[in-house]
């Protein structure tokens, strides 16, 4: 069935998939609009900017590139070939991308897999099984990344010990910060919002410390997670809006690759909102700039987090 924008169904059809992708607490920063019946341009949600955490607006960007992601795939499953622009109009910095459908093409297996795989993407940050992520997995999920312009470094032991501790640092000393506690409790805070993140997605306590899932405060209970957790490391070679919003897209292709896998997903970007709103590089890698820094592993099937309505997402 080809996408059509001049038909409400049509455009319904690519909102639905962008909005199903993953954000930075789940604060679903974009909006999109269909211009001139021709193209989909997506744009940031200032009202949903984190303005304490992501003083650059770099997380609000990699966000809204795992939306384009998913766009570009409804797009091509439609039998549509997707043309996109990055950085259309520096006259309008909320306008991030444009994706027009041009000509048909037969769709591969592959990217029907991945569109299918759109509502089943979960993130978990629950305890994982003590299993070892296969190589030809690690390969794949490399490969993912490589093909939207990004690297994805996995990390050796002496490298996960290094990351843990930067991220109990890092939780640390956000927790003194005033503003951040106050942002970060208003999208995770029980009835705070109708969206945001419900305590169900917040996962437990970990019983030994550090526990390789963010703590958001408000957990039930304890668990005992994985005792060798296996991180990655998103990097990019350049570090500007560009960038980040390749390093969105490549998120997002790896996260559906990981899932046709059974492979779950969490973070662990408390390093990452400290360099940003310090100001500083650290922690940093030979191989690129870091955006996202990944926990991949086998975890328990998990109701997914609330998603705005289409309607809202559409703007003129």
């Amino acid at each position: 069935m080809s996408v059509s924008l001049a038909s409400e169904f049509g455009v319904r059809r690519l909102l639905v998939a962008a909005g199903q992708a993953p954000s930075v607490l789940n604060t679903q920063p974009w909006r999109f609009r269909v211009a001139r019946g021709e193209c989909v341009e997506v744009l940031t949600d200032p009202d949903r900017r984190l303005r304490a955490s992501d003083p650059r607006g770099r997380s609000q960007y990699v966000s809204c590139g795992a939306a384009l992601f998913n766009l570009r795939l409804a797009v091509r499953t439609a039998g549509r070939r997707p043309m996109v622009w990055l950085l259309p109009s520096p006259e309008e910095p909320g306008l991030l991308a444009a994706v027009r459908p041009a000509g048909t093409s037969p769709v591969p297996v592959e990217y029907r897999e991945l569109y299918d795989l759109i509502p089943v993407r979960r993130t978990s940050r629950h305890p994982f099984a003590d299993r070892v992520l296969p190589r030809a997995v690690l390969a794949e999920l490399r490969q993912a990344a490589s093909r939207e312009g990004a690297g994805l470094v996995f990390l050796d032991r002496h490298g996960t010990t290094d990351i843990l501790d930067y991220a109990v640092m890092a939780e640390d000393e956000l927790g003194h910060d005033h503003d951040y506690r106050a942002e970060l409790a208003a999208w995770t805070m029980p009835g705070a919002r109708h969206d945001g993140m419900p305590s169900y997605v917040h996962g437990p306590h970990g019983l030994r410390d550090p526990a390789p899932v963010r703590d958001f405060g408000r957990q039930d209970g304890k668990a005992r997670f994985e005792e060798r957790p296996q991180l990655a490391v998103l990097t990019t070679m350049g570090d500007r809006p560009i960038d980040w919003l390749r390093a969105g897209q490549a998120l997002q292709r790896v996260l559906l690759v990981a899932a046709r896998h059974g492979v779950s997903a969490s973070f662990l970007n408390q390093p990452l909102d400290l360099r940003d709103m310090r100001g500083r590089r650290d922690p940093h890698h030979h191989r690129g700039h870091a955006q996202m820094i990944i926990r991949f592993g086998y975890g328990p099937d998990l109701p997914r987090s609330p998603r705005r309505p289409a309607t809202e997402l559409e703007t003129a």
